[in-house]
């Protein structure tokens, strides 16, 4: 038989159920409702002293949320912890009230740490004239809140999976081969730690600055972000390189703001050899003078070559920055041409072609031509046939060896073999050999 349950017994159970669940509720309200109220009063107290402090200013701004987070998951944990006794889901609820708390407390110490960072940033300026202390300071300030981040972020997740009880038993058997997995690791991720340790490298060895401008693969710019594994380069066309940081500690490159922001320029013309350099040098002066981009350093004018049918002259003129410098090059280029083209435009380049002149006929009258003078024909030597006739030019040198002259036909007859003479006496010799024969 089933137990009979009393009406009062009824009216009990149902209480304390109402209680279990009307209690916690109206707690965890109230806690929010006090989180909020502690969160509001601190931010007044906070604008009030942020009035005479720009430090207290950017806490405000920066900590006004995650300061509420951590006080709401603090009173929420309270509350809970107040109306109910112990139980499974209670302890689910705390678990998770736990990984919020290690969350927004991450949040908020990395908001602490970009406070910091930006007090720091506030001291050091860069618009002003020479801002290279100013720049290296914010390319280390920059990396050092990467460094933070990510540090804050691999100690949150930490703290969070040490709160299960199968990762600590994980984690411990991680620490029992540690030496295996770091070699593992560090073999898979050589190319990203180097690019780690580049990025610090560039930080803190001052090869680089935020601001720099340099010039990397033919392209000129300004460096516009440092981070840990690549270098963010505003090309003057405003595009963007986006470069590993292993580059700028293994590649040559140019850096033409790394002890000082001003700079020299050069323009170079080729012109002719008629051009007047004292008188182009005089305008040089006057260009220069008559325009704000010059720091008036340097501004002379140098012919530094003249081979080959022109003359190169070079103009030398110096500016406070990179910038500046391109347009005051642009700028005395473009009057030099002009006044190129409009007072001396003899010595514009020029191209000379010299050829042979014809030689000049004299006033007396030409001898009429006379008839050739005949060759006479010599007799054929011995040893020649009579298609063989050569003849023999009579005046003048001649460079043959064998015909067309005496001496050439003297010459022959050594090369050409015996005589008819010497072959008719060889014969008879021969013959009377075999009349003697028996």
């Amino acid at each position: 038989m089933l137990p009979l349950l009393l009406p009062g017994a009824t009216d009990e159970t149902v209480a304390d159920d109402v209680q279990g669940v009307v209690v916690p509720t109206l707690s965890i309200l109230a806690a929010v409702v006090v989180a909020y109220l502690a969160a509001t009063l601190l931010s007044v107290l906070v604008r009030r002293v942020a009035r005479t402090s720009a430090v207290a200013a950017d806490l405000s701004r920066r900590s006004r949320r995650p300061m509420r987070a951590v006080l709401l998951v603090v009173a929420v944990w309270i509350a809970l912890r107040l109306s109910t006794d112990p139980s499974d889901w209670t302890r689910t609820v705390e678990h998770v009230l736990l990984i919020a708390l290690i969350i927004t407390v991450a949040w908020l110490v990395g908001s602490f740490a970009f406070v910091l960072e930006d007090a720091a940033l506030q001291r050091y300026r860069i618009d002003v004239a020479d801002n290279r202390h100013a720049r290296r300071v914010r390319t280390q300030v920059q990396v050092l809140r990467r460094i933070t981040v990510a540090i804050l972020v691999i100690c949150a997740i930490a703290a969070i999976l040490l709160t299960f009880p199968s990762a600590r038993t994980l984690g411990a058997s991680l620490l029992a081969s540690a030496g295996l997995i770091s070699i593992v690791a560090g073999l898979a991720a050589q190319s990203s730690l180097a690019n780690v340790f580049a990025g610090l490298q560039l930080a803190f060895t001052d090869a680089i600055r935020v601001d720099d401008v340099v010039v990397v693969s033919d392209q000129w710019g300004r460096i516009e972000e440092i981070t840990l594994t690549y270098v963010v380069v505003h090309v003057w066309d405003d595009r963007r390189l986006i470069l590993p940081s292993t580059y700028f500690t293994t590649t040559p490159f140019e850096n033409w703001t790394r002890r000082a922001a001003d700079l020299l320029g050069t323009v170079e013309l080729d012109v002719d050899w008629e051009v007047p350099v004292e008188a182009m040098r005089t305008e040089l002066t006057r260009l220069l003078q008559d325009t704000d981009l010059w720091d008036r350093r340097v501004g002379i004018l140098q012919v530094t070559d003249a081979v080959g049918g022109l003359v190169r002259v070079r103009a030398l003129a110096s500016a406070v920055d990179a910038p500046t410098l391109f347009d005051l090059r642009c700028y005395v280029r473009e009057g030099l041409v002009g006044w190129l083209q409009h007072e001396a435009p003899q010595s514009l380049p020029k191209t000379r072609w010299e050829g042979t002149a014809p030689a000049p006929t004299s006033g007396r009258r030409a001898r009429p031509e006379t008839a050739p003078t005949p060759t006479p024909t010599l007799p054929v030597p011995g040893g020649w046939s009579a298609d063989d006739t050569q003849t023999i030019t009579t005046g003048g040198q001649d460079a043959r060896l064998f015909t067309g002259s005496i001496d050439a036909l003297e010459r022959s007859r050594h090369f050409s073999g015996p005589g008819q003479d010497v072959i008719d006496e060889r014969e008879q010799a021969a013959g009377d050999a075999e009349g003697r024969q028996p």
